[in-house]
Parts: C-alpha cells; sequence; structure tokens
C-alpha cells in the first residue's frame, strides 16, 4: 500500500521538474507570454519592465513610473499589456510596442456589501491573467473566505472605462496568491506563502492538482505555446520549467 501511494504522489508531482534559471531580474514580479513574438514580459515591483527571449536574453527594458508592479498579461486582440498596480488598486494599459501608458483603470474596492480590496501593502492586489476577453485578478492576503480581506480571485466587467468593476468572486481556499495564467483553459496559480503551485478548474470552482514547489518567491507565472512554465521570483530570477 505504501508503495502504491509513493506511485500516486511520484505521477501527480512530476508534471514540472528541473527548474532553470534562465534570467535575473530584480524583484521579479510578474510575467506573461507573447505567442506572436515568442517573448516574455517581466514585470518588477519597481516599476520596470522588460522583455526577454525564452532563453532569457533582456531585448527590451522600459521604466513605467514609479508603480508597484505585481503582475502582467497580454490582451492580444489589441496588442495591450495590462499591469498589475498593487498600491494603487488599478490597471495600467500599456502599449506592447512603445511601452507608453495608454491609461490607467481603477478597481471599484467593494463586491457586492463587501470591501474585498482593501488599501494596504498586505491586501492590495497581486496577480492579473486573461482568458478570451476576460479579466482575472488576485488580492493578497493570509486570510481565507469568509474573512473580511480573503485571499480570492476575481474577475471585473472591462477596462473600457475609468474605473472597473468587480463582477465575480472564485473562493479557491489557498492564501497569499501571487501568480495567476490560463493554460489549456485552467487556471493555474501560485501561492508565495505555501509554494504551491494550483491546477484550478474556474468553470467548477474546484482545485485539479496541487504541486509543492522549492521555497521560493513565486510572483508570477506563465507557459509558453510549448508548454514549458516560467516563474518570476521576487528573489530575483526567472525561472524555466521544463515537463517532464
Amino acid at each position: 500500500m505504501k508503495i502504491f501511494l509513493v506511485l500516486i504522489f511520484l505521477t501527480i508531482y512530476s508534471n514540472y521538474l528541473g527548474a532553470n534559471m534562465i534570467c535575473k531580474i530584480p524583484e521579479a514580479s510578474g510575467i506573461c507570454y507573447i505567442s506572436k513574438s515568442d517573448t516574455l514580459i517581466v514585470a518588477n515591483d519597481e516599476g520596470w519592465i522588460y522583455e526577454i527571449t525564452l532563453n532569457g536574453k533582456i531585448l527590451k527594458k522600459h521604466f513605467l513610473g514609479n508603480y508597484d508592479l505585481e503582475g502582467v498579461a497580454y490582451l492580444e486582440h489589441s496588442n495591450k499589456l495590462l499591469f498589475a498596480v498593487e498600491k494603487k488598486e488599478s490597471i495600467l494599459v500599456v502599449n506592447r510596442y512603445s511601452f507608453k501608458i495608454d491609461k490607467e483603470v481603477k478597481i471599484k474596492r467593494n463586491y457586492r456589501d463587501t470591501k474585498l480590496l482593501k488599501k494596504s501593502k498586505k491586501n492590495g492586489i497581486e496577480a492579473i491573467a486573461i482568458n478570451g476577453n476576460d479579466i482575472y485578478l488576485s488580492n493578497q492576503s493570509l486570510k481565507k473566505w469568509p474573512k473580511n480581506n480573503a485571499s480570492v480571485v476575481f474577475k471585473i466587467d472591462s477596462i473600457k472605462k475609468k474605473k472597473a468593476k468587480i463582477v465575480k468572486i472564485f473562493n479557491h481556499g489557498y492564501v497569499d496568491i501571487a501568480g495567476l495564467t490560463f493554460h489549456n483553459s485552467f487556471l493555474y496559480m501560485t501561492s508565495d506563502k505555501k509554494n504551491l503551485l494550483i491546477k484550478y478548474d474556474i468553470k467548477n470552482n474546484k482545485t485539479i492538482k496541487k504541486i509543492k514547489l522549492k521555497k521560493s518567491a513565486q510572483e508570477g507565472i506563465c507557459f509558453d505555446n510549448k508548454g514549458h512554465m516560467y516563474i518570476a521570483d521576487d528573489n530575483g530570477r526567472i525561472l524555466k520549467y521544463k515537463e517532464e
């Protein structure tokens, strides 16, 4: 029975092994993949953004401004980069080629009668992801729902207006979700505090798989078109995981 359980463990946990550091970027806090150019966009806590190759060569570096960037996603149909800004509880809409800011969209703090976003360094926006035309974000917290300011994933209505409204929340049951991305229709999340990678079925609101990662500061996650996984580590590393 013990051997059988070990085999199950290995089957579940051996999908992504052998991480390689491909690049050093200080305080890397978000990462996304752009299929058109086959490159990665990396954000850091000090307002810098980088475009790098899949092997870690820095192609471009740009200072957006004094923003605490905590996540990045790519809106393909409009060639816009969306950056989650923690302290301001907003999204920066940025031209993918020039890296110039088009606009800033504030996020309304309430969901129905609950103040979901709290103006606090420990409870701000921590991640952003796009699935089709839907935009999802996560707020940082060490609390679980239904406590006030719990860590949840939430969907907003749009970025067309000056303010976006939270229209749906997903109670995933984890804390400190610092990275979000979609891959093959599943939501992948990283828990910075617990060093977890979570594969989540957002349609049915349930966990499919969770993988224990080595202790670090996983603040961003994405996949390329070959299924390789990349994690932005706030300690200053970009890690590439190859599927076994």
